[in-house]
């Protein structure tokens, strides 16, 4: 709406200005008009009128000849500024306020329209937006927990985290660990293929030089000042040597990782 009232101000100020600016140039050619054709018309025996009743007024405007043309555009030349002017100003401004009365309500009726479509696509984007809001975060839950049903389905990690370690002693312990790591181990191989974020021995004594990645190298202990730093090893870090994603299993259900196994007899 607000842009229809200011369209409308808009539109009443140029409609106003033309109309100012076409009155003025009628009422100019008008006068010269008049002005051109009494030069040219004859005049001798001419009396020009003088109306001041109605009656004189209608004979004024009654031309049967020269004489009477003569004598009307004489007497219009005389009262230009009190009929002709008037008389132009107020046809040309009822004219343009129904012209822009005609072009408020085409153009109100277009904003109209375009505020609806306009709120009708930003509640469309809106759903839309949500929608996929709600896609995306459902596919980040199943992400995370994705590579832990891998886990579970290659090496039954999520079982040995879940069993009862006080119910087996260490040599039982120690032999299910081998497999499972084993197992693990070659799924991480297979999917990430890790590879040491700095290849050095822990414990070794390195150089931090200017312009490292935090991201990738973390600095502990009395750190102040800017680089190069010198400290120890103390872990590697670890970084993907290749990004193969597993297939994102088709479920449901974001939060199963592994399914129940039934074997029907």
């Amino acid at each position: 709406m607000n842009l229809a009232k200011a369209h409308a101000k808009r539109s009443f100020f140029v409609v106003f200005l033309f109309i100012v600016l076409v009155t003025g140039l009628v009422n100019a050619g008008l006068f010269f008009g008049i002005e051109g054709l009494l030069a040219i018309l004859p005049q001798g025996g001419t009396e020009p009128l003088k109306p001041g009743t109605w009656p004189e007024l209608l004979k004024a405007f009654s031309v049967t000849n020269l004489t009477d043309m003569t004598a009307l555009l004489t007497l219009l030349s005389a009262r230009f500024t009190v009929w002709v002017i008037p008389f132009t100003a107020v046809f040309f401004l009822l004219f343009g306020l129904f012209f822009w009365l005609i072009m408020k309500v085409s153009v109100s009726g277009m904003f109209k329209d375009g505020n609806i479509d306009e709120k009708k696509e930003e509640t469309d984007l809106s759903k839309k937006d949500f929608a996929d809001k709600r896609l995306e975060q459902e596919r980040n839950r199943r992400l995370f927990l994705h590579f832990l049903s891998v886990l579970q389905r290659e090496g039954r990690l999520l079982d040995f985290f879940n069993e009862d370690l006080d119910l087996y002693d260490d040599d039982q312990i120690g032999a299910a660990v081998r497999s499972i790591h084993e197992d693990c181990k070659k799924s991480v191989d297979k999917y990430l293929s890790l590879k040491p974020v700095i290849d050095q021995n822990e414990g070794d004594e390195i150089d931090i030089e200017p312009g490292f990645d935090p991201d990738a190298v973390k600095l502990t202990g009395n750190v102040t000042g800017e680089p190069p730093f010198k400290g120890v090893l103390r872990h590697r870090g670890w970084k993907a040597g290749k990004k193969e994603m597993p297939k994102l299993s088709d479920v449901l259900d974001s939060s199963v990782i592994a399914p129940a196994e039934v074997e029907i007899e």
